[in-house]
């Protein structure tokens, strides 16, 4: 599948596959900041992706930045609608002690594209039986 991308920063931000077979593309940093221990930002991309109907952009961390330093995105996964045409931005939180220092070219999250069906939601009055019916919310116990 191919998507047309806008390169709104300089050369070299396309997204892109660090390994043969991964699933999502990384997101590069076109801003230099420091993101300070437990704040959040809204770090632009410097990309706009237009996607066919029918398909998402889930924006989602980064598992060694998530790792090694607690950088996560905030509302994982981060939802690119395949109708919206401007710059992709991903809103990270330092969920750790420590200032985490961002350079311009930074790897700070990744694109992973997927089909999406549509529900046709139908009014009924009740709802069909089911074996776990109306628990959650670990009702399925600690282990």
């Amino acid at each position: 599948m191919s998507f047309e991308v806008l390169i709104i920063a300089e050369p070299g931000f396309e997204p892109f596959y660090a390994k043969p077979g991964d699933a999502g593309c990384d997101l590069r940093s076109t801003q230099e900041l420091v993101l300070a221990a437990g704040q959040r930002a809204l770090v632009k991309t410097g990309i706009k992706i237009a996607m066919p109907d029918g398909y998402v952009g889930l924006v989602h961390p980064r598992s060694g930045l998530a790792a090694k330093h607690g950088i996560t995105v905030l509302n994982t996964p981060g939802t690119v609608d395949a109708g919206y045409r401007g710059e992709i931005m991903v809103t990270l939180l330092n969920t750790s002690a420590e200032d985490f220092p961002i350079a311009v070219g930074d790897r700070i999250a990744q694109l992973v594209f997927q089909k999406v069906e549509h529900a046709n939601f139908i009014a009924v009055t009740e709802l069909p039986e089911s074996t776990r019916g109306e628990t959650g919310f670990g009702s399925s116990g600690k282990n």
